[in-house]
């Protein structure tokens, strides 16, 4: 674990290295407790270093062995090695080969960083840093390399032997030993190596690419697990299909392997040719994963696949410029999905996840920009901020330009930047050179925290046939920056007559209005609409052009109208959504507020809901209300769960009353006899179907009707989906306590299965919430050590069951600070992340608002923190 030492990096402050590494050599042999990595470097000193410049590489808790420069074995006092850094000051020539030896004990490696041993199977992870814990190096984004790897292990322990590029050598070695060898040709950083050595199962599959090369694909998975990953097959070859036809981005290997672990810290990794993933990310079958499962496979499969190109072939140059490939990799995998699934649909999902993960983030201490100026420790910075809103920059750029000059302009970018390591500044110049606009304004998205706000307010003249609309912008001040500048913001918009279509108007202002945007440069700007033969119903943000929040004078009337009958099926959405919030942030505050509000949505959700113009999984989202975490993120201050939990149950029995009948009929008619198909229609289906069953079973007050969707389920699903009706609104009736013992029973060997249900238990509301937790960290499935088990229970206890968590007597707070420093003696990483769920603290009423901080202090104060985890409570507490 690595001790914070306070040091703060700053962008300003980036130079290149003195030396260049042409070729990293690497030699492993495997062993749980003595594994010895062998690395022959080819060094360059650069032309602009000094003659003297020492050479200073990276490390972190490395066994020295040897160091050998150009074949002389240097004595102890020609360097200087610490676990964490190797110094040599007197290097005789400008080019030099250094040979290193280190020990390292893969089996003790419970940070999951560098190489480290899971399950039987050897596994690496070097994002950000984890390289320097293998073998000392210049381990930074801009020292890109040709990588040779030659991996030796017993046979009969570890059958397979990867890494990056493409298999060069194999053979046997004495004593039941093997060894295989595998290059590299494309230049890349430390960050993407990767090593995979076990005894593990296999599906194999081919592709060819349109220029004809035949690719050889192959995913590895524990072995008997092999029929769930073919889901995850199909999605790679879908992804090497869409990229080729989009952006026209061939793959570049002779072979794609795709490795499955169940220790893994993130999601999935990009490393060159050999991506390693979170085995949730790739195991799928119709018993053991839901839709959503399904989804988030075919998503996290294309993200890491399309890395290729944006993040290895074109990598970053230093941390700061993170953003560069994540947040256009995600911009790129949201577009993959909206083809293959719903486009509404998926970009109503992608704006929920915006608002409940991103806008916290920029409201609170943890807030910074897309393309940070300082960090302390560059893991923290794997946020929403860097990837989500990354990738709404990155849609609005396309928005400005138009989707042909964003495709010329994405075109340039790989023939311009192939082999570099790229900054913000060289990808937004390919934008400029082909449209010939100025994005220095644009930029500040990159370089200003924070959420901008845009007001409108409106004067119809009925007369002339006139609407004026006033738009004035800000953005609210964030850490470190109180003052804020002018945005360049695109707000798409709409003028919606009575029958439901889009009025034809003419713009006073054509340089700021095209193709249905607004473009807004200054903190106030007007705008005419002329031609207008009627009143029109305002449309804003359509599409969720920006991420911005949004004010506007519209009555509720316009606001129920649009929500039934906007043609922008997202900004319908919006509609109703903040009608939604609205009414549930008054009736929080005021519970016996008298109001026929409640009445007319829940009107508006029953007509909604047979409306069979609508595809049933927008169905589903429109009827999902605000979850208690989004009212309380658009209350702001002040906020009490308990008041939210109230309001929000009050208003699900009230729509649940209304339209009990039409409900219980649509869902009845929704039963699919047919089998499992994963694809977006069913899933759909599947969605409104399970949403409807929750508000049938609030509208009966009985379990039956669950109970009956579990025993009856086809498909996990379906099963999981009535299983948390059951355990969210019955807790105590024998349904529940049956189903959740069957679910055990028939699960209790599927560690990711299982998952979901301790994240179902980890929901339930309730007095009980916090010692029912307490009690699955002692199950015998539950591992600290694990952080997919750490995350399904404590983690989802925390983000989740905001009643639980933010308990009136701080007992939530005090168990859950436990648990961060219980996890970050084995795992800093994950630490870190779950402690992100205190930072809304400032925005509690005042009695829990002092509880939550004295847990923040409690941790803060514990001796010898990780650099992860003080990082974020420091920033949290500031």
């Amino acid at each position: 674990m690595t001790i914070d030492t306070g040091k703060v990096y700053r962008l300003e402050d980036y130079r290149p290295t003195d030396y260049a590494i042409h070729a990293t050599n690497l030699v492993f042999r495997l062993d749980p407790a003595h594994t010895r990595v062998t690395a022959k470097l080819d060094f360059e000193r650069r032309e602009d270093a000094a003659l003297d410049a020492p050479l200073v590489l990276d490390g972190d808790g490395l066994k020295l062995l040897s160091v050998t420069v150009d074949g002389a074995q240097l004595s102890p006092d020609a360097f200087e090695a610490t676990p964490d850094r190797l110094t040599i000051p007197r290097l005789p020539r400008e080019r030099f080969s250094l040979v290193i030896e280190t020990e390292l004990a893969p089996e003790a490696n419970s940070a999951l960083m560098g190489l480290y041993l899971s399950n039987g199977v050897y596994c690496t992870q070097c994002e950000a840093e984890g390289f320097r814990r293998i073998t000392y190096f210049l381990d930074r984004p801009d020292v890109m390399s040709v990588y040779t790897v030659r991996i030796e292990a017993p046979k009969a322990s570890a059958p397979i032997l990867l890494s990056n590029g493409n298999p060069v050598e194999s053979g046997d070695m004495a004593d039941g030993w093997h060894y295989a060898v595998w290059h590299d040709p494309h230049l890349k950083p430390s960050y993407l190596f990767a090593l995979v050595a076990g005894d593990l199962g296999r599906i194999t599959d081919s592709f060819t690419t349109r220029s004809g090369s035949i690719v050889q694909l192959g995913i590895y998975v524990e072995k008997g697990k092999e029929a769930r990953a073919t889901y995850a097959m199909d999605a790679l070859k879908r992804s090497m299909v869409w990229d080729e036809e989009v952006f026209g981005l061939e793959y570049d290997l002779d072979v794609f392997n795709i490795v499955a672990v169940s220790d893994f810290n993130m999601g999935a990794m990009e490393n060159k040719g050999l991506n390693i993933f979170n085995d949730k990310y790739v195991l799928a079958d119709e018993e053991s994963a839901t839709d959503a499962d399904f989804a988030n496979i075919e998503a996290i499969i294309a993200h890491e696949y399309f890395h290729n190109w944006t993040g290895n072939r074109i990598t970053c140059r230093d941390w700061f410029q993170l953003c560069l490939k994540e947040g256009l990799t995600v911009f790129r995998d949201h577009e993959f999905s909206a083809d293959m699934r719903s486009r509404a649909v998926k970009r109503i999902a992608e704006v929920r996840t915006l608002k409940s993960l991103q806008f916290p983030e920029d409201q609170g201490p943890l807030a910074h920009p897309v393309r940070p100026r300082r960090y302390r420790e560059i893991n923290n910075f794997y946020t929403a901020t860097v990837y989500e809103k990354g990738s709404e920059v990155v849609r609005m750029i396309r928005t400005i330009l138009g989707a042909e000059t964003f495709r010329r302009g994405m075109d340039l970018y790989f023939e311009r930047h192939d082999g570099d390591a790229a900054t913000i500044e060289d990808f937004l110049k390919v934008f400029e050179d082909v449209s010939g606009r100025d994005l220095s304004q644009f930029a500040l998205w990159y370089h200003q925290a924070g959420t901008p706000h845009v007001s409108v307010s409106s004067t119809y003249d009925e007369a002339r046939g006139e609407l004026t609309l006033d738009i004035e912008q800000s953005v609210p001040p964030t850490p470190l920056e109180s003052r804020k500048r002018v945005m360049h913001i695109p707000l798409a918009i709409g003028l919606v007559g009575k029958d439901g279509r889009d009025l034809e108007a003419a713009s006073s202002e054509t340089s700021s209005f095209a193709d249905g945007v607004i473009q807004l440069k200054k903190r106030r700007q007007a705008i005419r609409f002329t031609g207008l033969s009627e009143r029109p119903a305002l449309s804003l943000n359509r599409g969720f052009s920006a991420p911005i929040t949004l004010a506007s004078e519209q009555t509720i009337d316009d606001r129920l109208f649009l929500s039934r009958h906007d043609s922008d099926l997202v900004a319908r959405w919006q509609a109703l959504n903040g009608l939604l919030s609205d009414h549930l942030i008054e009736t929080s505050k005021a519970p016996a507020l008298q109001s026929n509000m409640a009445g007319r949505l829940a009107e508006v959700l029953g007509a909604i809901a047979v409306d069979d113009a609508l595809e049933p999984a927008y169905r589903a989202l429109a009827l999902t209300p605000p979850s208690e975490a989004d009212v309380a993120r658009e209350i702001g201050s002040n906020i009490d769960p308990d008041g939210i939990r109230a309001a929000r149950d009050t208003l699900v029995d009230t729509i649940a009353a209304a339209n009990r009948e039409s409900f219980e009929v649509l869902y009845r008619e929704l039963e699919d006899s047919d089998s499992f198909l994963p694809d977006a229609a069913s899933a759909g289906r599947r969605a409104l179907r399970n949403v409807l069953l929750d508000y049938a079973s609030a509208a009966q007050g009985v379990p039956g009707l669950a109970a009956g969707q579990y025993r009856n389920a086809t498909n996990m699903t379906e099963r999981a989906a009535a299983l948390a009706v059951l355990a969210r609104r019955f807790p105590m009736a024998e349904e529940t306590v049956s189903a959740l013992a069957d679910f055990e029973r028939r699960y209790g060997d599927n560690p990711l299965v299982l998952d979901k249900w301790f994240q179902v238990q980890a929901t339930i509301p309730g007095d009980a919430a916090l010692s029912r937790v307490e009690a699955l960290t002692r199950h015998r499935a539950f591992s600290i050590g694990n952080p997919n088990r750490v995350r399904s229970l404590i983690g989802t206890f925390a983000s989740s069951n905001q009643t639980g968590f933010h308990r009136a007597d701080g007992a939530g707070y005090r168990y859950f600070a436990d648990r961060i420093i219980e996890v970050e003696k084995r795992n800093p990483q994950v630490a870190a992340r779950l402690a992100t769920a205190f930072r809304s603290w400032r925005s509690l009423e005042p009695s829990r608002q002092e509880l939550a901080r004295k847990e923040l202090v409690r941790i803060a104060a514990v001796p010898g923190l990780s650099t992860d985890l003080k990082d974020i409570v420091d920033r949290t507490l500031a």
